[in-house]
């Protein structure tokens, strides 16, 4: 899981109207991670402390001298570095007032940029491809500089990558419009060169990172691809005359809704997270832009963050901050990536009832195999291209099959996709089945009588689907009333938003029970309901009769006598009150009442969702929370013997939604006539389990001294032991 946290603005933007440029060139770590230096477009170079949003010093450039290469931080000298018209390369402290008096040298070639990275000596990045370290090219400014690149060669972007010791110089070239990698050791003074593919169109952004011996690439293009390309640590030796071809693995393709990026960037986190800003959010529709961390491994959205304002495709990552220009603001916002896992990515970690949330059936997209060489090789196996052929018997590509979704019957269509499905190699289907469900939902919704309802279901059950990745799929089933996708899609997708859940809650709720029932749906989650009439409404009258006390709960008494200071008689067993009445029938029919526990069971934000809660009518509520009401009796109700379904709400989750819909509609409830009574039970039941608490808090003590008693060894076949409690 990744998580984006609350951000805060560094600084302002010095941006003209109708102007596509942040001011800003460059952002580099200063001496800490809390402190970082930003160069903008014009004269100035500024120290600011992250963590108070506020600047330590600030150095501006005379009249007519103009910043060329973005300020870095020499942490060996513990000076600034920074290059003013192409080749002037000055020096300076933190208590150099005017930088003009610092020192300077001008070199013999222009400079591309400066890189540096902590503890080591920065290098110096030449447009025509040499590199130099700072204090070598300083202690000899004039000394010629060779050309690694062709004249027409340009240079698009740059970085250093550091792993232990070692150093790599990158940078991206464009010739005639076709790009190039260039790697360069500066351990060894090797180089390397890599045709990188070519698609028609420019890459917007691209990262580097090291792990696992490998210098990775990241590059984003405008059709919302994200691809990798894989450059070995140890270069190859020799010098070869062409370049040598890089192939690139897709990693990621966004969901852009038709249209097509022209301003955004990607950064790789880790291995398994990528941050993408300048996107739509697949839930928010077109005309914002986004901030948001992507899972690549499987393909889901992990967070998302709207950025308010012009996006100027521009993105830095330092100690777990993004750094994003946007508008007239620098805004710093702190993430968090968990290590990525299957369980946490679909969002089926532990959830608040304490138990642990299964996949309602098998993962076919990542076979039966457990094993952790299985495991890891499926991995590589998952980023195949989304074009490519599958490994098994099929010999239809995606791009195929989704032209005769375009065009094809229905019954045509479910065949193929099967066909598909089964013969395909299925770790491969991550990426293929969200365009094939993307294809099919464009169809239906500009063809209202094609409606391919089983070859849907088929997509879902593959486990290999998220909201995030074909966003209009759960609307088209609300729309459709198609409750057996719409349950399924509950079930399987992780990243629903609020929105959409109470849109869903809101249908559910309001559909008739004659139109419900005709619908094949999976009772899993209402197996121990099985049996039980339903009513229109909760029954009055309660039982009279005696019955055994559970949890602190009696089922003797009325709402009347349901006093907690209600003294027991002599000879008989203290009893609680009944704050509800435990012989109550259900007050919704079954196949409802499947849909809510569906809805009681979607991960949620409490913040997000409170806002579209308050829009259900009170009749809705009321009876949303009778339901809650029963299922929380009956859940108490013969609990000894009840075998728990397969996807039955917790505890803790009915709680949760009761409290959430008290919070929402607390002063309509209060004045409702018809949530007089169910307002009542429900004070009953908190009085009574606050009582439960006090008194098993008075006996806490006792209860410790238990653990502490030592039981005697020698107590042969059969003794009675008395404990005095005091």
């Amino acid at each position: 899981m990744a998580a984006l946290f609350e951000g805060a603005t560094l600084c302002a933007l010095s941006v003209e109207q109708n102007n596509t440029e942040s001011g800003i060139q460059g952002i580099e770590l200063d001496r800490d991670d809390d402190h970082v230096v930003i160069t903008d477009s014009k004269r100035s170079v500024t120290l600011y402390k992250v963590s108070d949003q506020k600047p330590l010093g600030s150095w501006t450039m005379k009249q007519g001298q103009r910043i060329t290469c973005p300020a870095v931080y020499n942490s060996k000298t513990g000076e600034y570095v920074v290059v003013t018209d192409d080749k002037v390369i000055r020096v300076w402290k933190d208590d150099d007032i005017n930088i003009d008096k610092a020192f300077k040298a001008t070199v013999s070639a222009d400079v591309w940029r400066i890189h540096s990275a902590p503890g080591q000596e920065p290098v110096i990045l030449f447009h025509r491809g040499a590199t130099r370290f700072l204090d070598m090219l300083l202690a000899e400014p004039q000394q010629d500089v060779e050309n690694v690149i062709s004249d027409d060669e340009v240079i698009r972007w740059s970085n250093l990558i550091t792993s232990g010791k070692q150093q790599w110089v990158l940078f991206i070239t464009e010739q005639k419009g076709e790009h190039f990698l260039h790697v360069q050791s500066l351990g060894d003074v090797t180089r390397a060169a890599y045709r990188l593919e070519s698609t028609g169109s420019a890459p917007l952004s691209f990262s580097a990172s090291a792990r696992s011996g490998n210098l990775h690439i990241l590059s984003l293009y405008p059709d919302g691809c994200v691809y990798e390309s894989t450059v070995p640590m140890r270069l190859p030796g020799g010098v070869r005359a062409e370049a040598l071809p890089l192939p690139r693995t897709l990693l990621l393709r966004l969901p852009l809704g038709g249209g097509a990026l022209a301003s955004a960037s990607a950064v790789s986190l880790d291995a398994a997270h990528v941050a993408v800003v300048g996107v739509p959010h697949p839930s928010a529709g077109a005309g914002k832009d986004y901030l948001c961390i992507w899972n690549t491994n499987f393909q889901t959205l992990q967070a998302g963050k709207e950025m308010a304002g012009r996006i100027y495709g521009q993105l830095w990552c330092y100690h777990r901050k993004l750094y994003v220009p946007h508008g007239k603001a620098l805004s710093v916002i702190p993430f968090e990536c968990q290590k990525s896992s299957l369980a946490a990515a679909l969002g089926k970690l532990k959830q608040s009832g304490g138990c642990e949330m299964a996949p309602p059936v098998p993962l076919p997209s990542w076979g039966a195999e457990t094993h952790e060489d299985a495991s890891a090789a499926g991995m590589e196996t998952r980023r195949n291209k989304l074009t490519r052929k599958s490994h098994g018997a099929s010999n239809v590509s995606v791009d195929q099959l989704i032209d005769q979704i375009k065009t094809g019957s229905e019954e045509d269509v479910q065949k193929a996709v099967a066909s598909f499905i089964s013969k395909s190699d299925l770790p491969g289907l991550q990426l293929a089945v969200g365009s094939l469900a993307s294809a099919l939902v464009a169809r239906s919704l500009a063809e209202p009588s094609y409606y391919p309802h089983k070859v849907l279901v088929q997509l879902v059950h593959t486990q290999c689907l998220s909201h995030s990745v074909c966003p209009n799929l759960l609307k088209l089933a609300l729309e459709k009333k198609d409750f057996a996708l719409c349950q399924f899609c509950l079930q399987a997708f992780p990243d629903i938003p609020e929105a959409l859940t109470c849109a869903c809650l809101n249908v559910f709720l309001s559909t008739p029970n004659s139109e419900l029932e005709t619908v094949a749906l999976e009772t899993d989650s209402v197996a121990f309901m099985e049996g039980l009439s339903a009513a229109t409404a909760p029954e009055d009258e309660e039982d009279e009769g005696k019955g055994t006390r559970q949890n602190g709960f009696s089922t003797t008494a009325s709402q009347e006598e349901s006093s907690c200071e209600a003294q027991p008689t002599p000879h008989q067993k203290p009893k609680l009150p009944i704050p509800m009445p435990l012989d109550m029938t259900r007050p919704i029919g079954l196949h409802r009442a499947v849909l809510l526990n569906e809805i009681l069971q979607t991960p949620y934000s409490e913040s997000f969702l409170l806002p579209h809660l308050k829009e259900l009518t009170t009749p809705h509520v009321i009876l949303y929370l009778q339901y809650l009401q029963f299922l929380y009796v009956k859940y108490y109700q013969d609990i000894n013997t009840q075998v728990p379904a397969l996807r039955s709400p917790t505890m803790t989750q009915i709680i949760d939604w009761v409290c959430l819909l008290v919070d929402a509609h607390f002063t309509v409830l209060v004045m409702a006539p018809e949530a007089k009574e169910l307002l009542s039970g429900l004070h009953g039941f908190v009085k009574a389990q606050m009582k439960l608490f006090t008194d098993l808090g008075k006996i806490e003590g006792s209860l410790h001294a238990l653990k502490k008693v030592k039981q005697s060894k020698d107590n042969g076949q059969y003794s009675i032991e008395v404990i005095e409690l005091f």
